[in-house]
């Protein structure tokens, strides 16, 4: 066994090299007679033409997508002249980096000169170089198993690094020294990360060394970039194991530094949670929710940077009482206002930044029903915060129910499952989806003689409160409560 795939899995066995072979075959037969067409044409013109990169590594997965990634020894401008005629539509948004893209029987294609680059391992970009050669570009991949290649017209298969042997043994290498690749492209150590939630693969030893030793060169890379890679490995099918791998090598400082700071020193005397750990579990239950919980979902990125974050405020909001116990009294406020601004920092969109920071702030509502104590007009207020996030909140409520007493865990789920009959009850009754007063704008200046201005606002939401607390009034009813708190204002009303 040589060094790339020793230690992070067994030596693949011929049944499982068998299998990723069937699964190319299979995949590979597919898109053959879009593929052979293609090729017939970059023949003619004197041009190789190989499948390559993350389309090889998802045929051998049996999952390829319709997103085919190609290489090429022509130019830019000459695959742009081939293309031209045959793709239903062509593109060269990605040009200066040797890529033209296509469209073709609901099928997208990328298609990128040879490349040779240079990197001034100071930023991230590299000084782009053609290359004139196969092997030279896999070289300057990523990991083993994006750097094999399928030539399309002799269907050989070019697999110069070992990249089928460590997608069978399900490990994740360089082509080069980790050390190198690295250096070249900081972004690749998070790139792992995601791999490893999304596919499920083990990092080498040399990988997670350099990965630890190198995490602070991550600092190169572009937020935005950051945030890209951030994401994909959040919406993968095992999360967590991508970030306890960003914790484990020191990625995550530089990252989201909030998720090892939960990692709090347990007092012999004062025994409590361990935070970073119920994160995480929280993380996986929210996930088994989105299918599991109505309304059912795929992969919900808010729900579950929420599930992650939402204790992020107890590091900084921890107290030790007297006697032994342990506060985070407004965790969740503090935890709200930090999510904010870690992902703020991160450039996700506004949307994303006010959603998450927003469950953060309610995950924690819920513990103030007990029993069922809390009245309709709590309900209704709980209802009318979450407003359309109700749905996440609900699943990350019970997400957050990690209890080792399972008595405790079942009475917890009774409880938010009362709540969630009575909200329903409350709904059909009520138009809990939109919670406004029982007057609106228009009537209330009618009624006190008022033009638009601040005190409209005021009144609004005064009716709004009383909604909010008594239910939906009769127009009498409310009138009278809206001329209650004129009165209180000396506002004077015009005769009727």
């Amino acid at each position: 066994m040589n060094e790339r795939t020793s230690g992070a899995g067994a030596a693949p066995t011929a049944k499982r090299l068998t299998e990723v072979k069937r699964n190319a075959v299979a995949e590979l037969m597919r898109v053959s007679p879009l593929a052979d067409d293609l090729a017939a044409r970059f023949t003619a013109a004197g041009h190789r033409l190989y499948l390559v990169g993350g389309s090889v590594r998802d045929a051998l997965l049996g999952r390829l997508s319709t997103d085919l990634d190609f290489t090429t020894d022509a130019r830019p401008e000459t695959v742009q002249r081939l293309l031209s005629g045959w793709a239903e539509a062509v593109w060269d948004t990605g040009i200066e980096f040797g890529t033209v893209g296509a469209a073709k029987n609901g099928t997208t294609l990328e298609i990128t000169t040879f490349r040779a680059d240079t990197y001034d391992r100071v930023g991230r970009n590299p000084e782009v170089a053609f290359g004139d050669t196969i092997e030279g570009d896999l070289a300057r991949r990523d990991f083993t198993v994006n750097a094999m290649a399928v030539d399309v017209v002799s269907k050989s298969f070019v697999d110069p690094h070992g990249g089928l042997e460590a997608l069978a043994a399900r490990t994740l290498d360089t082509p080069a020294t980790p050390e190198e690749s690295f250096a070249d492209d900081p972004l690749r150590m998070l790139r792992a990360a995601r791999f490893v939630a999304q596919l499920g693969f083990a990092p080498a030893p040399r990988v997670v060394a350099a990965m630890t030793d190198m995490a602070a060169e991550l600092s190169r890379i572009t937020p935005e970039r950051v945030q890209a890679e951030l994401s994909k490995l959040m919406l993968g099918r095992a999360p967590r194991r991508g970030i306890e791998l960003m914790v484990d090598t020191g990625l995550a400082e530089h990252v989201l530094p909030e998720v090892p700071g939960m990692r709090l020193a347990i007092d012999e005397h004062h025994q409590h949670k361990d935070v970073y750990q119920h994160s995480l579990t929280v993380l996986d239950q929210a996930i088994d929710l989105e299918t599991g919980h109505e309304p059912t979902s795929g992969p919900d990125l808010v729900l579950r940077l929420a599930a992650l974050l939402h204790d992020i405020g107890k590091p900084a909001t921890r107290r030790f009482e007297q006697g032994g116990g342990v506060s985070f009294h407004h965790h969740e406020v503090v935890g709200a206002k930090m999510a904010r601004k870690r992902l703020r920092a991160l450039r996700y969109p506004k949307d994303v930044i006010n959603d998450v920071s927003q469950l953060v702030f309610l995950h924690l509502r819920f513990h103030g029903y007990g029993k069922g104590e809390w009245t309709d007009s709590a309900v209704r207020r709980y209802v009318t915060d979450a407003g359309e996030l109700l749905p996440r909140l609900h699943k990350l409520v019970r997400a957050d129910s990690t209890t080792r007493n399972r008595r405790k865990a079942a009475a917890l789920q009774r409880s938010y499952d009362d709540l969630e009959q009575r909200i329903a009850r409350i709904a059909e009754e009520e138009d809990l989806a939109r919670v406004r007063p029982d007057l609106d704008g228009n009537e209330i200046m009618r009624i006190l003689g008022l033009r638009p201005g601040p005190l409209v606002g005021q009144a609004w939401k005064h009716l709004k409160e009383i909604r909010l607390d008594r239910g939906p009034l009769d127009h009498d009813e409310a009138v009278a409560e809206l001329r209650r708190w004129a009165a209180e204002r000396g506002i004077e009303p015009p005769a009727e």
